[in-house]
């Protein structure tokens, strides 16, 4: 399995989620796209997720949830804790470092963080090991 870092700002949701790290997208079979892929074989977890169906995030036509006037709403903060709790990341965190120092300066930090110092793959947050050497 070869999973090295595919490190772009088209990965990064707007809610703040580095899907480059996640499960779903590291995987081999059934990969999910990204979060930012919008067409008919989106799977269920994109197509249901209340924060990229946003009507306020929607009409806003930002990128990123920063950018709306209810940021961070009631869903952002769920979703917040729950990483923040399982996996030590931090979505509302995420947003901040992108507001603050541009998306290209995040992804660039992002590629630090989860790298895998052992073969250079990717570290997934959610089993929190290299999925390309299991490390």
């Amino acid at each position: 399995m070869n999973s090295r870092l595919s490190m772009k700002s088209s990965l990064i949701a707007p809610c703040g989620m580095n899907c480059g790290i996640c499960m779903v997208y590291l995987r081999e079979k059934k990969k999910c796209p990204g979060c930012r892929v919008f067409d008919k074989n989106e799977p269920v977890s994109i197509a249901r997720c209340k924060i990229k169906n946003c009507a306020t995030f929607k009409r806003s036509k930002s990128k990123f949830c920063f950018k709306c006037v209810k940021f961070p709403c009631k869903n952002l903060k769920h979703l917040d804790k729950r990483y923040r709790t399982k996996y030590n990341m931090s979505m509302i965190e995420n947003l901040d470092n992108i507001k603050k120092f541009g998306i290209r300066e995040f992804v660039k930090n992002e590629k630090i963080r989860w790298d895998c110092s052992q073969c250079g793959g990717t570290i997934c947050v959610h089993r929190g090991y290299c999925y390309n050497c299991g490390k």
